[in-house]
């Protein structure tokens, strides 16, 4: 099993995939949820959740984060990110938008932010702080 390349990883976190998201818990296991994110290469990991909601208390309490980004089927790779948030702000409905669009396309994406349940959502904004990576490509 291989590591990826910087390029490499970074275009694997670019790619529409579904992110677990990891965040401590006061004593408990960690917090840990599926998200949509949205990644540009080079910058910072966004990702939207209900102000109300305990993952988005927890991130705020934590102002640290792991995501878990993996193909799940072979050649299995992965890229775990560790990142501390640098941002938190209302999330403009034009985010929630682009996030929504990145995964399900134009019409259903708009279509999920206008029938979501939670007006009060809080836009996260994570810093890539530390890498792994895997890849099995190859190796079987």
């Amino acid at each position: 099993m291989r590591t990826f390349t910087e390029a490499e990883r970074q275009e694997f976190l670019a790619a529409k995939r579904v992110a677990v998201l990891s965040v401590a818990a006061d004593g408990r296991p960690p917090a840990s949820v599926p998200i949509w994110y949205d990644y540009a290469i080079g910058g910072n990991i966004r990702f939207t959740t209900s102000a109300s909601s305990r993952k988005a208390k927890l991130i705020e309490r934590a102002g640290a984060v792991t995501l878990v980004v993996q193909h799940d089927e072979p050649p299995y790779q992965y890229v775990v990110v560790e990142g501390t948030v640098v941002g938190s702000e209302p999330s403009p409905p034009e985010v929630q938008d682009a996030i929504a669009i990145r995964y399900l396309g134009p019409d259903r994406g708009r279509a999920f932010v206008r029938d979501l349940d939670h007006p009060d959502s809080t836009l996260f904004t994570v810093r890539p702080d530390r890498w792994l990576t895997a890849d099995a490509t190859g190796a079987y």
